[in-house]
């Protein structure tokens, strides 16, 4: 199912706040391949874990102010009293589980760049270096899961990863243009 605003036909879950419509529009599918967005959105994936979408995106700015744009090499500094610090602020989620793994995941991700050279490159050869583009034909047909979010989910948990289950990893890789999950007939599938 799909909404028409304008004859224009987009993906059902990009509904009608104009926020959502922008990320769907602009973000959402899109091949990234920055290593800074990369982790931020890795790190927004897990945030999101139990919420609805549309909570984090209202909270993205908010979110980057308080984790410096997550750049991870300032976030794996973070200690006792910044956690607390983060724990107070209500623009995030104020979950400390997720806080403190974030510092985790900053240490991890600095280690994959440090032997591969880039998240980027770690990162893409699940997919092959390519986007995977699916034919959706409804929201429906798009799955919470995939094999290759299980072997993201399984390896990233390996290293250490936190917040980094299956469905947060294919949910990560839809985001990040990885796949393509946009159904056929909406406006961004042929990007």
């Amino acid at each position: 199912m799909t909404i028409k605003k304008e004859n224009i036909t987009r993906c059902q879950w990009a509904g009608n706040d104009e926020l959502y419509i922008k990320y769907h529009d602009e973000e959402w599918g899109v091949p990234l391949y920055d290593d800074d967005k990369l982790f931020e959105f890795l790190i927004l994936e897990g945030f999101q874990a139990g919420l609805s979408w549309i909570t984090i995106l209202r909270k993205r700015e908010s979110f980057r102010k308080a984790f410096d744009n997550f750049e991870a090499l300032k976030i794996v500094k973070y200690d006792a009293q910044k956690v607390e610090e983060l724990m107070q602020d209500a623009g995030i989620i104020r979950n400390r589980l997720k806080i403190e793994g974030t510092i985790t995941n900053a240490r991890i991700f600095l280690e994959i760049q440090q032997e591969y050279g880039s998240f980027r490159e770690y990162i893409w050869q699940f997919v092959g270096g390519q986007p995977i583009v699916n034919q959706r034909s409804s929201l429906g047909s798009v799955p919470a899961r995939t094999d290759i979010s299980d072997a993201m989910s399984k390896t990233l948990k390996k290293r250490g990863f936190k917040f980094i289950g299956t469905t947060i990893c294919y949910a990560f890789m839809q985001a990040t243009g990885m796949v393509n999950d946009h159904i056929v007939n909406c406006i961004c599938y042929n990007r």
